[in-house]
């Protein structure tokens, strides 16, 4: 068997199957006994087919009355988002996907064993925002060394990215030993909370408290996330079901607006639950590989790295992120220099903002600010994207066959490819004709990330404080422990030396 036909097999099981292969053999590796490890792997396999079928739930609902609200808008754009199944379906087709995952696994042990990174990525299916870095270098240059360089760059800024926002994913998301190593929504951090330390500056909007408990307190029933999902499903079914009202169809229409009430409701009572099955599997490789790496090298304190998936449930993130769908259409109108019309991705709203949101601690009103900030720039890189990503489509055999009228639309692109910042500015260097662009893109990145690089650290500064004292306490009972075993059995060696004599 070929590698090119194993990576294949193994990247078509999909993440619910693969992930459970790759936590045991994690736990194997880390000391954690079979029983141990396979119940971990099974326990995240079925997280991640919950999350699946809760998002899964979202995009059904989301997207017709998302592409409903784009009609009634009468928006006439020539760029289509087809959605994220497109990206990975041609980045997988690609001629280095085969090459590129051993690629980015070993360099990532490299910069495991060199201290360069503290994550250790676990998410191969989501290997293929590396591989699409490569791909479309490739098709700009037609180079096969720079495609993979340019794949191996990305990597090792959104590692280090992944590093950098490890304490909010510990202390504002609840998930100790995790990062996030997610290309689409990582790399947008930086730029995050440089625009939270702006707007956090700004009289009033500074000082006011927006994030769930505080809405909860001051509304009660209002501010509870059940109730924000089922007003936010009523605005997203009212807006897309126009044409019923219009066509006098008042049944219909209310109807609609009150089954997207319910749906939107339970999305935000259940993924918050289905997510910590995830967690009741990782948790204990995460602590393990942490044991395991801290025996052997004392002051090593390694990451999983994780699909952003597993935080996405958070209520203020959820909230914005449903506020954003109608804004962002809005905005397709509006902004000059877009021509994708978003559709695909709409309901994966929730992965793009992320950071927007935690930056402000779950501030919704600065969260859903930020945000806007980022659906922007998603239109612009989408749109830019565009001609290479059509060409490697059709190249690929791919086609949005599932999506009404898309083959009208003279180019397919995506939010999810409009979220990829690093691989846009690696493809701007790697090109002679716009490497200008790429070397100010990449500058203008450094010195945003330079001027918030500290910001993080002081955010969370007592709750790391807190952190690394029950950690120093845990291992200082350990090493008792340890010896107080050691005593024992030294006693008890003893004690059978005597009665030998007697």
């Amino acid at each position: 068997m070929s590698l090119r036909t194993t990576v294949d097999f193994i990247l078509s099981l999909g993440p619910a199957v693969l992930m459970p292969f790759v936590i045991l053999l994690l736990g194997l590796a880390f000391r954690q006994g079979f029983a141990k490890a396979l119940r971990a792997g099974l326990t995240v396999g079925v997280g991640f087919v919950a999350i699946g079928l809760v998002v899964g739930l979202l995009i059904d609902v989301v997207g017709p009355k998302a592409m409903a609200f784009a009609n009634t808008l009468g928006l006439k754009l020539d760029v289509l988002d087809v959605g994220w199944p497109m990206g990975a379906a041609v980045s997988f087709a690609s001629p280095m996907a085969a090459a590129l995952i051993p690629a980015v696994i070993a360099l990532n042990v490299v910069l495991l064993l060199t201290r360069a990174t503290r994550t250790v990525d676990v998410d191969l299916w989501n290997y293929w925002h590396f591989i699409y870095t490569g791909a479309v270098v490739h098709a700009a240059t037609g180079s096969f060394g720079l495609g993979v360089a340019a794949a191996l760059i990305t990597a090792i800024v959104i590692f280090k990215l992944a590093d950098w926002t490890a304490p909010a994913v510990e202390h504002h998301f609840g998930l100790p030993g995790i990062s996030l190593p997610h290309t689409e929504t990582v790399n947008w951090a930086p730029l995050m909370f440089a625009m939270e330390k702006i707007t956090r500056r700004i009289p009033v909007l500074g000082n006011v408290h927006a994030d769930p408990a505080s809405v909860q307190r001051r509304l009660g029933l209002l501010g509870e996330p059940i109730l924000m999902g089922a007003l936010l499903g009523m605005l997203i079914g009212a807006l897309g079901s126009v044409p019923l009202w219009n066509a006098g169809q008042y049944g219909a229409f209310t109807k609609e607006v009150l089954r997207l009430a319910v749906t939107m409701a339970a999305v935000l009572i259940v993924l918050p639950k289905v997510v910590a099955i995830l967690m009741e599997g990782l948790i204990p490789i995460s602590e393990g590989a942490r044991e395991f790496l801290q025996k052997r090298f004392p002051g090593r304190d390694v990451l999983i790295g994780l699909d952003a998936a597993v935080v996405i449930g958070h209520p203020a993130n959820m909230a914005v992120a449903l506020l954003c769908v109608p804004i962002m259409l809005l905005l397709a109108v509006v902004l000059p220099g877009n021509r994708m019309l978003p559709f695909g991705d709409l309901a994966a709203l929730p992965f793009y903002v992320l950071w927007g949101v935690a930056a402000s601690r779950g501030n919704m009103i600065r969260g859903l600010l930020n945000s806007i900030i980022i659906l922007a720039l998603i239109l612009w890189i989408g749109t830019s994207l565009g001609p290479l990503t059509t060409e490697l489509a059709r190249k690929a055999g791919w086609n949005p066959s599932g999506i009404a009228g898309a083959q009208q639309y003279t180019q397919w692109s995506g939010v999810a490819l409009g979220s990829h910042v690093i691989p846009w500015i690696v493809l701007q260097l790697f090109q002679v004709k716009t490497m200008a662009v790429g070397v100010a893109s990449a500058l203008g990145f450094g010195a945003v990330w330079w001027w918030v690089r500290n910001d993080l650290r002081e955010q969370y500064a007592g709750e790391i404080a807190a952190a690394d004292e029950a950690r120093k306490q845990a291992l200082a009972e350990e090493a008792e422990a340890a010896a107080a075993e050691a005593e024992k059995d030294v006693d008890s060696a003893v004690a059978a030396t005597s009665t030998e004599h007697e």
